[in-house]
């Protein structure tokens, strides 16, 4: 129908797409399989040849990414069972003191949500949110704008968490760089729109000192979980992750040597992240009285949520496989080659459109991933360069949260705002992250080779 007018075929289909979300509100996992299916059709794939791509799409997307993503809910939940995201937040308010708390937050933030969900770290850290607010005598947004911009940039930006994951696997990118410069790129966007915007949005807002919560009662008997113990967990798979893409990219290739063999293999993200797993489930789980039944109900229920997010994230791989078994992946690269505008911008662009439009951070990075994947690898871009292409996707897959977002009703409810509070903060404070992040991208694209 339209094979000779392959962006034509795109367009509509993202739109179709976006109607099964928005308007039929159809579950991101269902749509994303109709909107491939309805793609393939329209497109002209023979029908004989569009179950086998769904096959394919679905297993090779899943193959690595299924595997960190429910090891990563794991390690977030016995984090969380234990308390250490609490000791971490609280460590770094005794390292900056009360007075800046915000930049505090902001680097706990910063660390938190690698191994832990936006969400989750926010409740979890909602009462030291409003113990703050009450002791200062300031609203909640005053703490809490900080701490969530550096989860969300963290979220966004940085792996081992699934968003950065799923879109680095797409293209192609290794985690090794992405790491690199999601960090390099991600923070400064958290500082500008966390500590930095909340210091001139939150006076302007006239919000009120939240009233005191019942007090909670509080087990005297329970030991804190060590803040270094919580570091190094959350620390030693980005540290074997790094160290052996660093090792990949500065010496040669070593045949028969054991320790770069072994190296590369504890580096790999899989066994890196199993590690800290295996050690988070003995440290913060066996060794603090954790039985081995309430072990296992934590890892179920952890798998719960993960569960929705491999589903999604191999139907949007299904999405992209129809793109290049379809051709229309080399079709729409020749008609890019013809636009003014680069790699970076474009796949930014791509992910502000359907994170604008649907609100899911994850679908946007998934769905901006599956369209730039076949257009890029006609370009050979370098490591280095694709795991920039991530960071703007992510960049642009963060913009402009609102009210299709669920996160923007959580933030609202755990921040005592109203929606409009929200819009004129938090939804502004997502727009700095895109917009640095966009630019940071493309500033460091014009560095690398």
């Amino acid at each position: 129908m339209f094979a000779d007018s392959p962006f034509v075929a795109v367009l509509i289909s993202v739109a179709f797409l976006l109607g099964l979300i928005l308007w039929l509100r159809l579950q991101a996992f269902v749509a994303l399989l109709v909107g491939s299916l309805f793609f393939a059709v329209i497109i002209g794939m023979p029908l004989d040849d569009i179950i086998d791509t769904v096959v394919t799409g679905m297993g090779s997307s899943l193959g690595l990414v299924s595997i960190l993503i429910g090891l990563g809910a794991i390690f977030g939940i016995f984090l969380e069972h234990s308390g250490g995201a609490q000791v971490l937040a609280k460590r770094m308010l005794g390292a900056f003191g009360e007075k800046n708390a915000a930049w505090a937050l902001v680097v706990a933030g910063f660390l938190i949500s690698i191994p832990v969900f936006l969400d989750v770290a926010l409740v979890i850290l909602a009462p030291l949110l409003l113990a703050l607010a009450r002791a200062q005598s300031k609203p909640m947004l005053a703490f809490g704008l900080p701490l969530l911009a550096g989860m969300a940039v963290t979220h966004a930006f940085v792996p081992p968490t699934p968003g950065p994951i799923i879109v680095a696997e797409n293209i192609g990118a290794e985690l090794g760089w992405v790491i690199f410069f999601g960090a390099i790129v991600g923070f400064p966007a958290a500082i500008l729109s966390g500590p930095l915007w909340a210091g001139w949005i939150v006076p302007r807002l006239n919000l009120a000192v939240p009233e005191p919560l019942a007090e909670e009662e509080k087990d005297e008997d329970s030991q804190p979980v060590p803040f270094r113990l919580v570091l190094a967990l959350i620390a030693l798979p980005i540290v074997l992750i790094v160290a052996a893409a660093v090792a990949k990219a500065a010496f040669p290739p070593q045949d028969g040597a054991w320790w770069f063999s072994w190296l590369l293999f504890l580096g790999h993200p899989i066994v890196a992240l199993l590690l800290a797993t295996l050690l988070a489930m003995f440290l913060l789980g066996t060794r603090r009285g954790v039985g081995k039944e309430e072990q296992m109900e934590l890892a179920g229920r952890a798998l719960g949520p993960a569960g929705v997010i491999i589903l999604v994230t191999g139907a949007g791989g299904v999405f992209k496989q129809v793109l290049v078994d379809s051709g229309a992946g080399e079709a729409l690269a020749a008609q890019m080659a013809g636009l003014a505008m680069g790699p970076i911008t474009l796949a930014w662009l791509l992910a502000t459109v359907v994170r604008v439009t649907q609100g899911s951070a994850t679908v946007s990075m998934i769905a901006a991933s599956a369209l730039m994947a076949p257009l890029l690898e006609p370009m050979a871009l370098s490591q280095a360069h694709l795991a920039l292409v991530v960071v703007a996707i992510a960049a642009g897959a963060t913009t402009l949260s609102h009210v299709n977002d669920s996160g923007f009703w959580l933030i609202s409810r755990y921040l005592q705002i109203t929606e409009k509070e929200t819009l004129r903060s938090w939804s502004v404070a997502t727009v700095i992250i895109s917009l640095v992040g966009w630019l940071g991208a493309l500033a460091l694209s014009l560095l690398v080779s």
